[in-house]
């Protein structure tokens, strides 16, 4: 997907200064336990599903559509696993970002995983303990957190 349009339009106006904004992720687990992740296009890094919620999306729906944009699976969310804030991030066009990351556990319920944007360069499953890499700093904590088995969801404390 490209940029969001009101992103586009607030850029018109802000140029690269740092822009906070809001963001869903999901570490989705198949039968057998595996995670799924795919390779950013912009960064070569492997990731959880993850995207900027549109105004007035709820993080819920908003993150099962990331999913199905991405990878083309229908997925059901399980909980959510955490809340984090991602650190600066500067993309190659110069647009400066912070996403504050809701992050959900998600079951694939149908569908065979595939790269269905141009975000993406490879979509994947792997075993927990044979992740690939490059993976992004942010996807290891992430998955670290949904796999766990705590019942509450993680934060900075």
């Amino acid at each position: 997907m490209p940029v969001p349009d009101f992103i586009l339009a607030l850029r018109e106006k802000i140029g690269h200064t740092p822009l906070w904004l809001a963001g869903v992720s999901a570490v989705v687990r198949d039968i057998e336990g595996r995670v799924l992740l795919t390779r950013r296009a912009d960064n070569r890094q492997w990731a959880v599903v993850s995207g900027i919620l549109e105004p007035g999306e709820q993080p819920g729906p908003a993150v099962l559509r990331e999913i199905r944009e991405e990878t083309g699976i229908e997925a059901e969310l399980v909980r959510i696993t955490g809340v984090d804030v991602s650190p600066p991030i500067t993309y190659p066009n110069g647009d400066v970002v912070q996403y504050l990351d809701v992050c959900f556990l998600a079951r694939h319920l149908d569908g065979l995983a595939r790269v269905c944007d141009d975000e993406n360069l490879d979509v994947g499953w792997f075993a927990p303990a044979d992740l690939p890499a490059p993976l992004a700093p942010t996807s290891r904590g992430r998955i670290e957190h949904a796999l766990s088995g705590a019942a509450e969801a993680w934060f900075a404390r």
